[in-house]
C-alpha cells in the first residue's frame, strides 16, 4: 500500500468517526480497496459496506480525493445506513454532504481521465464523428446495440482505419 493510500484510509476513517459524532451513530470502518478502474474515481458498495478507489486517478488528483471523493463516497454509505435505498445523489446525499461534512454536493469529478480511458472506436454519420468506447463498440459487432447521431439521427457505422 502506498503512503497515499495510507492516507486515504486515514481520511475514511476519519469522515467515519465525524459522522458518528455528528449523527449520534456507531457506523463502523468500510473495507476500503484500490481496485476501481476506468473513468471512475470511486464507488460506494453499499450492502458490502466497501468504498472502492481508482489507484490511477488517485495519484494523479491526491488534493481533490482527500477534499471531496472520501466524503462524496463515505456520504453514499451514511446515507444508505440512515434511510435505506434512496436515490444515489438525492437529498439525503446532498444533506450529508453539506452538513456533516461541509463538501458541496458534486455528484461528478472533472478529472483529466485521458491516462484512463481506455480504446475508442471511431463511428461517423454525414455530419459528425463519434468515439465510441470498446464496449459499445463489441455490442455492435455482436448486433446488440446500433447508434445513431444526435443530430441527423443518422446510424452510426464503423470508421475505416
Amino acid at each position: 500500500m502506498t503512503p497515499l493510500q495510507k492516507q486515504v484510509l486515514t481520511h475514511v476513517e476519519y469522515c467515519i468517526v465525524h459522522a458518528n459524532q455528528r449523527l449520534n451513530k456507531r457506523l463502523t470502518m468500510p473495507k476500503v480497496n484500490f481496485t476501481q478502474r476506468g473513468k471512475i474515481a470511486g464507488t460506494a458498495h453499499l450492502q458490502k459496506w466497501e468504498l472502492r478507489f481508482n489507484p490511477i486517478l488517485l495519484a494523479e488528483n491526491p488534493d481533490a480525493f482527500l477534499n471531496e471523493v472520501i466524503a462524496h463516497e463515505v456520504a453514499h454509505l451514511v446515507v444508505f445506513k440512515l434511510f435505506g435505498r434512496v436515490r444515489p445523489h438525492g437529498r439525503e446525499w446532498q444533506i450529508i454532504m453539506t452538513e456533516v461534512f461541509n463538501v458541496p454536493p458534486k455528484t461528478t469529478h472533472n478529472f483529466n481521465v485521458s491516462s484512463v480511458a481506455g480504446t475508442t472506436y471511431i463511428y461517423h454519420c454525414p455530419c459528425s464523428e463519434y468515439p465510441l468506447t470498446i464496449r459499445r463498440h463489441n455490442k455492435v459487432l455482436r448486433g446488440q446495440a446500433s447508434y445513431h447521431c444526435r443530430k441527423c439521427r443518422q446510424q452510426l457505422q464503423l470508421k475505416a482505419s
